[in-house]
């Protein structure tokens, strides 16, 4: 299951997105916004990042503006690792070198068809492990080291 949330400026795109999920037969939890009215992106960020943490969830995508405030707030959470994420090869790499189980979008320069092309790079890109693993046990130790 895939978490999903937005801010105003994902609103709409989210909707979108929720659209393709569903033609696809991709099961998620939407976790608000509702509206293109403003709100604050950190109040849904942190609870889809929390599905995923827990487990409740195997990813999340999140969408604001720019992508860049709901990644921030998403890399707050250990094991948590995401990026906003503008075009298809950096999806790919994303998650082939990252193992991102976050992605986050940006609504405001992003339309649904790349939107969708992104999500389709970045769910069917495997992680490529090797030295990548090697990474991802560093960003691990330090996390256990800062996130106390």
């Amino acid at each position: 299951m895939i978490a999903i949330a937005c801010d105003h400026g994902g609103y709409e795109l989210k909707e979108e997105i929720k659209k393709y999920l569903d033609e696809k037969e991709i099961k998620y939890k939407d976790f608000g916004c509702n509206s293109t009215d403003r709100t604050d992106y950190p109040l849904y960020a942190e609870p889809a990042v929390k599905a995923v943490q827990s487990k409740e969830c195997d990813k999340a995508i999140l969408i604001c503006g720019t992508g860049f405030g709901m990644s921030i707030v998403a890399n707050k959470f250990k094991g948590i690792r995401c990026a906003s994420c503008w075009n298809e090869e950096v999806a790919k790499l994303l998650k082939a070198h990252n193992n991102a189980n976050v992605i986050a979008l940006p609504g405001r320069f992003i339309n649904v068809s790349q939107a969708v092309t992104i999500l389709r790079a970045w769910l069917g890109t495997e992680f490529m492990a090797g030295r990548h693993t090697d990474r991802l046990e560093m960003i691990k130790e330090i996390e256990n080291e800062n996130m106390k």
